[in-house]
């Protein structure tokens, strides 16, 4: 058998296409899922990271070191196959979104605090000025600003999200690469990994695109 037939089996992607599809659907929905809520958390944490009292900011600092170290498939272990030890017992989907969203808010944390940080200070005293509180300070001053700094690292995070949605398999959810993987053992042939792989890059390509326009139109207006 060549490797046409190896790897490039039209008949077998034909028949997996299907199963493919549906694990695609189940990726991209758990990307969303994960990269809405790693936003919000991270943009929460960096909130108080940066202007929360100081046993705040420690214990957050301690929250992103942690969870910006631990592998995120072992947290996926730990979560999924761990937790019903002590009366927790999550889903599948559950248990990749807990995981997968608690590291990228850990990294999103980071994100939005260089975007607070660069702001001038200059902003601050000025919104003081005008009779601003520090809520509408940041509300209509600071999360503004700093949200045009932190998109193309944001859109890079969410990125990597769609990405680790793969190691999800491990706790048998029906994602793209558990469907291909399941797909390729009934074909008894890697055809079906080959289409994960091309679907991995249709879904992810434009992505990394609007990434890279982002950061060239972000150079342009700082010349």
């Amino acid at each position: 058998m060549d490797i046409v037939q190896t790897f490039f089996n039209l008949d077998v992607l034909r028949s997996s296409l299907p199963a493919l599809l549906s694990g695609l659907a189940v990726t991209v929905v758990l990307g969303i899922v994960c990269a809405i809520a790693s936003s919000v958390l991270g943009l929460t944490f960096a909130l108080l990271r940066v202007y929360g009292a100081k046993p705040v900011r420690i214990a957050v600092a301690f929250y992103i070191d942690v969870f910006r170290s631990i592998p995120l498939l072992v947290l996926l272990v730990l979560i999924y196959y761990a937790l019903p030890f002590v009366g927790v017992r999550l889903s599948s989907f559950s248990s990749a979104a807990t995981a997968l969203s608690l590291v990228a808010a850990a990294y999103a944390a980071e994100i939005f605090r260089a975007g607070f940080q660069s702001i001038p200070k200059g902003q601050f005293e000025a919104a003081s000025a005008i009779g601003l509180g520090f809520f509408n300070t940041m509300r209509d001053v600071v999360i503004p600003q700093a949200f045009r700094l932190v998109v193309p690292p944001l859109t890079g995070n969410a990125i990597s999200v769609l990405k680790d949605t793969a190691l999800a398999s491990v706790v048998a959810m029906p994602d793209l690469l558990k469907q291909a993987t399941q797909a390729q053992s009934l074909a008894a042939n890697p055809s079906p990994l080959v289409g994960a792989a091309l679907l991995y890059l249709v879904l992810l390509l434009p992505l990394v695109k609007i990434v890279s326009r982002f950061e060239n139109r972000r150079l342009s207006e700082g010349r």
